[in-house]
């Protein structure tokens, strides 16, 4: 599958979700983001000390927005992620600090570079769209 010419290609695989790893590549990867998260000054107070449900939620999230089986929607229904953000105060800085922990972990792993990047792409828009406090208002 290619989404675009300048953009990286899927080469044998129709899903990011299938190109990272499937279900073990994305619980590899959000084990290696969610400590980053919680080391950063600007994400960690927004996260709960016991990390583990979100890692979970985040688990069965990324696995359907990267191309994989709907867990998230089968369990907890439409994603509906902004509103679901909305409770907490998310500035341009902390989408920016959530990519580049995302950023960092991928790098972490095995998948290769022009698959990372794509995955970056495709999450950057999402995170950008969560913003709901300007950064003078945190």
């Amino acid at each position: 599958m290619i989404f675009d010419r300048r953009r990286p290609k899927l080469t044998n695989f129709e899903t990011l979700y299938e190109a990272i790893g499937g279900a073990e590549g994305v619980r590899d990867l959000v084990s290696r983001f969610y400590p980053k998260v919680q080391a950063h000054p600007l994400l960690a107070p927004l996260f709960p000390e016991d990390i583990h449900p979100v890692m979970e939620k985040q688990y069965l999230f990324l696995t359907q927005f990267l191309g994989g089986p709907s867990l998230y929607s089968d369990m907890y229904g439409h994603p509906m992620m902004r509103g679901r953000h909305l409770p907490f105060p998310i500035t341009p800085e902390r989408a920016e600090a959530w990519l580049s922990c995302m950023s960092a972990a991928l790098a972490e792993t095995s998948i290769p570079e022009p698959i990372r990047k794509l995955t970056i792409e495709r999450l950057s828009g999402p995170a950008h769209h969560f913003i709901n406090t300007d950064s003078s208002d945190r």
